[in-house]
């Protein structure tokens, strides 16, 4: 499956169609049905124009790459220079950041074309795209239900063929998770194999930048673009290396691992169709072993303390002080700071930052947020002890399909619970890309998760491509060229 990025290039190379026509087809795209699905919360068709000029001229001259003249959406934590990221949140309201996040600078680099920011869940905190201030986003698939979170705008965009790709961000699902539910890929790098500056940081030791796409050989053509070190961001890495070049889809005598622990408490129908995955593999030559992790089961209560203490750490800056929303009716600065926070900060928000400051406490730092540490590092040992037995672990990446709107208000914590296959990767900081495995009977799709080592990324979507290759997914919406 060749994806929109590698048949859009194509053509633009080839001289077929101008970046130009295909951003003004786009556009006219998120003109017609972005009032269906609520996908972007801003657009600036002059900016993006004006960028697609920039890249035929590029391709004039036989600069660029596979990127560039390609339109893409940017989540609405991602900073872009004069443009407004609030990160769906009434108390950033207005906030327009005065530099590029380092993954923006490299598509910029690449002449690829920014159409708008991405709806997503208020900073970054959810699981359905239902918690942003612009409003709910809807699944292209089935509108009734939810596109996932918390990238659930950048995944829609992308399934409804209102972008070519898109930037999301991960802290525990929020890329993997969209794309399950509305049958795209989704990309989480390794830990450090992205720079996150210019993320607008949720859980620091957590978030990673990772790609929507509706193919595997587009992740890859995204994260080579975007991934590498930078000297701004103290936790990015050199031992990245590139995918695109590697997929061959050959996964011969590749060890994939099946751990058990992952199948647990999963909706039997989405555990068939995952399961289904490893006859395949088996076939085509790869070793299937069953392998064991007891200590996953404690990664989401640590992952949920260690989340909401950094976010709380994070979010202290934002007091209507030096940018965003202020309240209005105050006697004295700090009444001006506490009704600023509780009327800029949405429900969810305020819930994890109460959390995250409960734990940080003098009484309760030992024994919640020093424990969830070591809880994390055995979780990291734990998975980075399997890796010396198998290549990559094959697993659910949910545990259903897709929530009904209004599901997760009613359900909070059984949809914290749903997050237990997505976290344990950000826990370890290990690279893992979700891909559609099938649909269920209702018609909705069903994500698989494959799971690496730390800077493996190529061996991941390569074991991804091999699958894909052998079941393409047709989504057969958005713009015609």
């Amino acid at each position: 499956m060749s994806g929109k990025i590698s048949e859009y290039s194509a053509l633009l190379r080839a001289k077929k169609i101008s970046s130009v026509e295909l951003t003004k087809a786009y556009l006219d795209e998120i003109e017609k049905s972005d009032k269906k699905y609520n996908a972007f919360v801003s657009i600036d068709a002059e900016r993006a124009l004006k960028a697609a000029a920039a890249a035929d001229e590029a391709i004039k001259r036989g600069e660029g790459g596979l990127l560039t003249g390609i339109p893409y959406g940017v989540k609405n934590n991602i900073a872009e220079k004069g443009v407004v990221t609030d990160c769906c949140s009434r108390i950033l309201n207005g906030y327009r950041p005065t530099y590029n996040a380092a993954v923006i600078e490299k598509l910029n680099a690449e002449y690829a074309v920014p159409l708008g920011k991405n709806n997503m869940d208020e900073f970054a905190m959810g699981s359905s795209t239902e918690t942003s201030v612009y409003g709910a986003t809807f699944n292209p698939v089935n509108t009734a239900y939810v596109p996932g979170g918390s990238s659930g705008g950048g995944a829609a965009a992308v399934r409804a063929g209102m972008a070519a790709f898109a930037l999301g961000s991960d802290t525990g699902g929020s890329v993997r998770q969209p794309a399950a539910f509305t049958g795209i890929v989704g990309l989480k790098p390794t830990y450090g194999a992205v720079s996150r500056y210019g993320l607008i940081a949720y859980g620091s030791s957590l978030d990673q930048i990772g790609p929507l796409t509706t193919s595997v050989r587009d992740a890859a053509i995204v994260y080579d673009a975007v991934r590498g070190a930078d000297k701004r961001d103290m936790t990015s890495s050199p031992l990245s290396r590139t995918a695109s070049d590697k997929l061959t889809g050959d996964v011969k005598k590749l060890r994939i691992g099946y751990p058990k622990e992952y199948f647990e408490g999963i909706d039997p129908e989405v555990k068939q169709i995952v399961e289904s995955a490893f006859s395949f593999y088996r076939k085509a030559g790869a070793e299937i072993k069953e392998v064991s992790v007891p200590v996953l089961k404690s990664a989401l209560p640590a992952y949920y303390i260690i989340a909401c203490a950094e976010a709380s750490s994070n979010l202290g800056r934002y007091d209507g002080i030096r940018y965003g929303y202020r309240a209005t009716d105050y006697d004295d600065v700090n009444e001006m700071i506490m009704k600023t926070r509780s009327e800029g900060f949405g429900k969810e928000v305020k819930r994890r930052i109460m959390l995250g400051t409960y734990v940080l406490s003098a009484g309760y730092f030992d024994a919640y947020y020093k424990q969830a540490l070591r809880v994390r590092e055995s979780v990291s040992e734990a998975m980075r002890a399997l890796f010396d037995s198998v290549d990559v672990l094959l697993t659910p990446v949910a545990p259903t399909t897709a929530f009904p709107l209004n599901y997760t208000a009613e359900n909070m914590i059984e949809t914290y619970m749903s997050d237990f296959c997505t976290v344990p990767v950000n826990i370890a900081g290990l690279p893992a890309v979700s891909l559609p495995a099938g649909n269920a009977s209702s018609n909705l799709p069903v994500g698989m998760q494959l799971i690496g080592a730390r800077f493996t990324e190529d061996v991941v979507l390569n074991a991804a491509y091999a699958f894909e290759t052998e079941h393409p997914v047709n989504i057969d919406m958005g713009v015609r060229i």
